[in-house]
């Protein structure tokens, strides 16, 4: 199935804005971030597994168990600090 990803803020500096890729049906969010380690180092890098990354689905906040669909967006972001 196909869906869109879109990087945010030090993410998107590393891989660039978005990208359309194609994934296995019954994927969840934590499965998508395992597949864009293998695209390239630059995504190993940028997503590792001790990097505090954020995920949202279809605009809204997500945890890694989310099962994605056809068509959905899939936004990842570093952990946002005010001050």
């Amino acid at each position: 199935m196909k869906i869109q990803v879109r990087y945010f803020a030090s993410l998107r500096e590393a891989l660039g804005s978005s990208e359309a890729i194609e994934v296995p049906a019954k994927i969840t969010v934590d499965g998508l971030r395992e597949l864009l380690w293998s695209r390239s180092e630059a995504h190993a890098n940028a997503l590792a597994r001790g990097r505090a990354v954020r995920a949202a689905v279809n605009q809204g906040m997500s945890d890694g168990a989310v099962e994605l669909s056809e068509g959905c967006e899939v936004a990842f972001f570093p952990p946002v600090t005010g001050g």
